[in-house]
């Protein structure tokens, strides 16, 4: 009979100490020991003693050590099990520091960083912090901006499902691209020609008619070949769609609701963030909005510029229009409704009123839109004499008529881009900066 031995991967000794792992649980137990864990974020040696940064799954402690002969074996980013006494200091960022007793190993580094990490700001590219994310990441300031998109999609999901919504998981590899055009990856599905889902949009549609509301949490890909600082590859969108409606408004009306819920979560939940990083909620009452028509006029009224395109806004537009509607509104989200049909999906409903316009609407947030949305076709005629008029095959959509040709409610719905909405929530200029591994058309690493 074999005879197993465990080792230990602490050989911290015996101790009264009380184990803490939630760091916020910390100020109950001043003046008392506590075994800690994080790795060693910064170490500053003083006369007589040393400051230890112990960075923790949340936050950095501020920690004291006076015995030369245990510093002697820490570096930084070594993994360590503390035994430490908890003592009130204001002046330190969590009111409390840790004095230092006893350390323990767990691992340490086998080669020097290659990029500073722990300073109050990371002095470098962002092409530096992109190349060695798995370690710019560890930077306080940076992992923030994720904690913060974390609580982003907490407030969303947890709006929704107060609202009657169903989460659901739609497939990636799909048989055909909810958007059309070249902006599709393909890949060889064992023989087949299939592709990466530019959207879960067909699914949340089909879905309405199972669930009557729906939401996603999910990546959406696009093989747009565009090197700017407001496009990726690979993106997660927030998805969401509602049948029984009576408007596309009251599509833009749950969004409202839903936003107004994420920056309550923030607020609730995420205040060492927001102040580490100096972020400016915004202050949402009811959103403007106007039509694309009237956008494009007031944009020329106001400034006297006149922009080529005349289907969709520029990205200078986009910028002019939002500070325009905060100088006159205070609302520094607007939403565009009524964009050209020529510029919208097969799927999107058309106006009964001026069919060259489409119940759809964007939402712009500081400069940038974030959101596409609007009310869909739900009639089978209609959505089969549409994908016609367009000159699309309906056989390569044939599940996707299924549901039309079964019966469906009016629906309609949107999709958020995450990391877009971070990057403006956060005043970031790129995009990649609110994405933990960009892919964009030069990136596929790390």
């Amino acid at each position: 009979m074999n005879t197993y031995q465990y080792a230990s991967i602490s050989e911290t000794k015996k101790t009264d100490a009380i184990n803490v792992t939630l760091v916020s649980q910390l100020k109950e137990y001043v003046d008392r020991t506590v075994i800690m864990h994080g790795s060693v974020y910064k170490i500053r040696k003083m006369k007589g003693f040393s400051f230890l940064i112990l960075r923790t799954a949340r936050f950095c402690i501020q920690c004291v050590c006076d015995d030369q002969a245990l510093l002697n074996e820490l570096q930084e980013e070594a993994c360590v099990r503390m035994v430490a006494e908890v003592v009130r200091e204001e002046r330190a960022r969590l009111g409390i520091e840790l004095h230092v007793k006893q350390i323990t190993v767990l691992s340490g580094p086998s080669a020097q960083m290659p990029i500073v990490i722990n300073g109050k700001v990371m002095e470098t590219s962002l092409e530096n912090k992109l190349d060695y994310r798995p370690l710019t990441l560890r930077n306080e300031k940076e992992r923030a901006i994720f904690k913060i998109q974390e609580g982003i999609v907490r407030g969303f999901r947890s709006y929704l499902q107060e609202n009657g919504f169903t989460e659901i998981h739609s497939p990636k590899i799909v048989y055909a691209g909810a958007e059309g055009g070249a902006n599709i990856f393909r890949l060889d599905y064992f023989g087949r020609e299939a592709y990466l889902a530019q959207s879960p949009q067909f699914y949340k549609q089909m879905m309405v008619g199972v669930f009557e509301r729906v939401y996603e949490v999910g990546p959406i890909f696009r093989a747009e070949k565009h090197d700017t600082s407001r496009h990726l590859n690979e993106y997660t969108g927030m998805d969401f769609e509602m049948g029984y409606i009576d408007s596309f408004r009251d599509v833009m009306e749950m969004e409202t609701g839903m936003l107004k819920a994420a920056v309550t979560e923030l607020e609730r939940e995420y205040g060492p963030e927001l102040e580490l990083l100096g972020v400016r909620l915004p202050h949402i009452r009811e959103i403007p909005s106007l039509k694309f028509s009237e956008a494009k006029a007031l944009i020329t009224e106001r400034t006297g510029r006149i922009f080529r395109e005349s289907h969709d806004f520029e990205p200078e537009e986009e910028r002019l229009l939002s500070e325009i509607v905060e100088r006159e509104t205070g609302s520094e989200f607007v939403f565009v409704t009524h964009y050209p049909a020529e510029k919208r999906p097969f799927y999107v409903m058309e106006d009964p009123e001026n069919p060259g316009e489409t119940l759809s609407f964007d939402l712009i947030f500081r400069g940038l839109e974030i959101t596409t949305g609007g009310q869909r076709i739900h009639d089978y005629g209609m959505q089969l004499q549409k994908l016609c008029d367009r000159g699309m095959d309906p056989e390569a959509f044939e599940s996707f008529l299924m549901m039309h040709r079964h019966g469906m409610p009016p629906h309609g719905g949107l999709g958020l881009g995450l990391e877009r909405f971070t990057a403006r929530l956060l005043g970031f200029e790129n995009v990649r900066q609110a994405c933990l591994f960009p892919r964009d058309i030069n990136r596929l690493t790390p």
